[in-house]
């Protein structure tokens, strides 16, 4: 989740602004936090085998704190602390402005002749405040909700030069009967305008020229008299900024004004993630989706008009609670008609909860057909693309390099419109624009070779 490597930025520059060096592995470390997604069954069962792992190392180390952070430890609370003993904090999104106090608590004192002040070994525990009784070791729980907080004022330490996520909003007002989001964010809120331009000025002005802003349902932003068209303009007619991209909005709010701003401002991709969830009419209703098939195709038809290069992605979910196999047909219908250049796909997973728990128990899809639809909803998505991504070979793009390829002697970026291409060239070439032709395609990603000679200045505004 986009939101989670934000938070995980957020979280480093917390700790490193209060002496912690991050490690690269944690058989180094003194504390290691595992932040954490609530969205799916299978992501937390993967936490809980990755914490187990960790106590391996708790072992042979018993001064190392374990934390688990994030959407799952929000949900599970001081119930996880029971599950996995060998975790000592629990802390939900709101909390990570106190990190270093909570650990403060629970990193022993370290000899002032090793550890020098402001390390993370050095601080004495105070008292736990909310200690377990009979616990092996001092727990902490930092669960609670504040409808404040948005993090304002803290320093991130950004895992890439190249591109930048940018909060612009947290929690959720939508209740999406399948979705835990709402319950352990909290409800919606909006960042000043003023602040996300000043971030995103600061960035164009370190180099950074690719942002995207983020939120849960991103394009209902609003902050006193900016609605998220006005922002998203005037982010993208920032110095310094030449892709501006956001996610992931709601079909609800993709409104004639953000339409327009995406079609006249060079500097916003061509490209949108717009969760369809489901084909079926009724399947939506119950999902709480407030949009019809109908009025989603209406979105479709609108943004294409404006943007006709648009790049369309969506999420969807199969096996939701009553779902038929004629609703399930109407969704791969739904795929077939409007035919994105990726899908995200999903076998409904129960949330504790959320509202779809509250079902009858007859409406629940036995498990091996939920894994059929699934895998037939994957087959019909990945033909969609590959028969997309085979039309754009031969295409030339504008390219922003991001990262070397698994490939030696390949590097690895994307086009305006979220395409991944490979093409040869090394490390050297990390965070600047090229001209790359399309050759040829396995389906998700590209290979190309260069068509022309890397921009000058990899800051340089786009010209429409």
């Amino acid at each position: 989740c986009q939101m989670n490597i934000s938070d995980g930025e957020l979280m480093q520059g917390v700790l490193a602004s209060d002496g912690y060096e991050i490690v690269d592995r944690p058989e180094d470390a003194d504390v290691v936090l595992v932040n954490t997604c609530a969205i799916r069954e299978h992501a937390e069962r993967r936490v809980l085998g990755r914490v187990s792992q960790l106590n391996g190392i708790k072992l042979e180390r018993p001064d190392l704190v374990i934390g688990v952070t994030g959407c799952m430890a929000q949900r599970m609370g001081e119930s996880l602390l029971e599950d996995a003993p060998y975790v000592d904090l629990v802390m939900g999104p709101d909390g990570y402005r106190t990190l270093p106090e909570q650990l403060r608590e629970l990193v022993p004192a370290a000899d002032s002749a090793d550890a020098p002040s402001g390390s993370p070994g050095a601080t004495a525990p105070r008292p736990s405040r909310t200690s377990r009784a009979g616990s092996p070791a001092r727990q902490l729980a930092v669960l609670g909700m504040n409808r404040e907080e948005n993090y304002e004022g803290l320093e991130m330490r950004r895992t890439s030069d190249v591109a930048a996520w940018i909060p612009i909003q947290r929690g959720c007002d939508h209740r999406c009967t399948f979705c835990i989001v709402p319950y352990v964010r909290g409800p919606e809120k909006n960042r000043r305008a003023e602040d996300v331009l000043d971030e995103v000025r600061a960035l164009g002005a370190a180099g950074t020229t690719e942002v995207t802003l983020l939120g849960q349902t991103v394009n209902s932003y609003s902050a006193g008299e900016w609605s998220f068209p006005r922002l998203l303009r005037e982010v993208s007619r920032l110095p310094g900024i030449r892709r501006v991209r956001f996610t992931s909005p709601h079909p609800n709010d993709v409104t004639p004004e953000l339409i327009a701003v995406m079609a006249e401002e060079p500097n916003v991709c061509e490209q949108l993630h717009l969760p369809a969830q489901s084909g079926s009419n009724r399947t939506l209703k119950r999902m709480l989706r407030r949009y019809t098939v109908e009025s989603f195709l209406e979105k479709v038809e609108r943004v294409r008009e404006g943007v006709p290069d648009i790049a369309l992605s969506t999420d969807i979910i199969t096996g939701f609670p009553g779902e038929t196999e004629e609703e399930f047909e109407q969704t791969l219908e739904l795929m077939r008609r409007v035919r994105f250049d990726d899908a995200f796909t999903y076998k409904y997973s129960l949330r504790e909860g959320t509202p779809a728990t509250r079902f009858p128990e007859g409406d629940f899809i036995d498990g091996e057909v939920a894994q059929r639809r699934l895998e037939e909803l994957i087959r019909v998505s990945r033909d969609i693309q590959r028969e997309i991504n085979r039309t754009e070979v031969g295409r030339v793009e504008e390219v922003l390099v991001e990262r070397s390829a698994r490939e030696p002697g390949q590097v690895m970026g994307r086009t305006r419109r979220n395409k991944v291409i490979a093409f040869a060239g090394d490390a050297s070439l990390i965070g600047s624009y090229h001209r790359v032709e399309l050759v040829a395609t396995t389906g998700p990603t590209f290979s190309g070779r260069p068509a022309g000679a890397a921009d000058e200045a990899p800051g340089l505004q786009r010209t429409a």
